[in-house]
């Protein structure tokens, strides 16, 4: 089963949430107003939701790469 790496680059994020609305069983809004991966390797389950939450992020700061 294929798993990948998800991270946010948080220098980037402007806190517009849709990724958390998208994908939040991946995504949240910390204490700040920034978007934070909840879990840092998801597997196939849960990939299409963090691509569709990383092509809607208005400043592309979600950041996917496989590793299986």
């Amino acid at each position: 089963m294929a798993k990948w790496k998800v991270w946010v680059d948080r220098d980037v994020c402007i806190g517009d949430a849709i990724c958390a609305s998208l994908c939040p069983d991946v995504f949240e809004m910390d204490d700040e107003g920034k978007s934070v991966a909840k879990v840092e390797i998801v597997e196939e389950n849960l990939i299409d939701c963090v691509n569709e939450a990383a092509e809607a992020c208005p400043v592309s700061c979600i950041h996917v790469e496989q590793i299986e």
